[in-house]
Formats: C-alpha cells, sequence, structure tokens
C-alpha cells in the first residue's frame, strides 16, 4: 500500500475508539465541545445508524439535521422513505427528492424522522483534515455497520 495513503489511515481506529469512548449526548442538550470539523455519530441505545461529517461547526451541522426548515438532513430523508415506502431513489420523476418533499404524507414523515433524529444519541470526534475525515466517516461506517450510510454518488 501507498506510504503516503497509509498515513492518512493510521489514526482511523484510533479516532473510531475516541468516538465510542464519548458519552453521548442528544440534541436536547447543549451540545457543549462540539469541535469545528469532525464526524459525528447517530444512534439509538446501541443501535448505530448513521456517520456524517462536516468541515464547518458540528453544532450548526447537527442542529440542520432537525431544523424543521432545513432540507439538508440525508438520514431524515432516508427515514422518510423507508417509512414511506419510497426506498426506489430516482433522479427524474415522483421519487426525486423536491417531488417527494412536495408530497404531504412523505413530508409528514420527513418531519417525524426530525423529530425522532432530535432524540438520537450523539457522538462526535474531533478531525479537521478533509481527507482523513472522509476516511473515518467510511471507516466507522463500515465497522459499525451503520444502515444509513450507502455512499452512493448522486
Amino acid at each position: 500500500m501507498d506510504s503516503e495513503f497509509t498515513k492518512y489511515l493510521s489514526e482511523v481506529h484510533e479516532k473510531l475508539e475516541h468516538l465510542l469512548d464519548m458519552s453521548p449526548v442528544t440534541m436536547e442538550t447543549p451540545l457543549v465541545g462540539a469541535p469545528t470539523g469532525g464526524v459525528y455519530l447517530f444512534s439509538e441505545n446501541d443501535n448505530y445508524l448513521y456517520v456524517g461529517r462536516s468541515k464547518r461547526r458540528l453544532n450548526t451541522r447537527l442542529r440542520g439535521h432537525i431544523k424543521k426548515s432545513s432540507k439538508d438532513s440525508p438520514l431524515a430523508f432516508k427515514l422518510a422513505r423507508e417509512a414511506t415506502g419510497n426506498t426506489e431513489v430516482s433522479y427524474s420523476g415522483a421519487n426525486i427528492r423536491k417531488e417527494l418533499l412536495a408530497d404531504p404524507e412523505f413530508s409528514q414523515a420527513y418531519q417525524n424522522a426530525k423529530a425522532r433524529i432530535e432524540k438520537m444519541d450523539i457522538r462526535w470526534v474531533h478531525e479537521p483534515h478533509p481527507i482523513r475525515q472522509a476516511l473515518l466517516e467510511i471507516y466507522v461506517s463500515v465497522v459499525l455497520k451503520t444502515p444509513y450510510n450507502d455512499f452512493d454518488t448522486h
């Protein structure tokens, strides 16, 4: 394996351990200590559900997952797709994001998903470097088998 790439990989497992060692918080509690740049994990009890990352302040990104006006919550969107049976991803027609969000049933499921996310456990780990951050997101998702990360392209 290329030595330059290996340097990026050298810290991912240790960062995963730090992530899992963090006492979880929820959106209902103050997000004290959330860093600028890092990887976050949503879970319910011992079920790890979704890993995300942000180069900005994590508390801003985390709040974007539950803000009513925000349409930038991939986890809420996936939960709403699951709840309504609209699991087929499409880039045209009735299953595109814009059309689904205009549907009252889907829109309600999307808001319900945001309310669910608000109660989820959240953990994070600081990682400002974009390449290590991307590798860490993938590593955590693979190791914890988070069901709502698919890494499909747009």
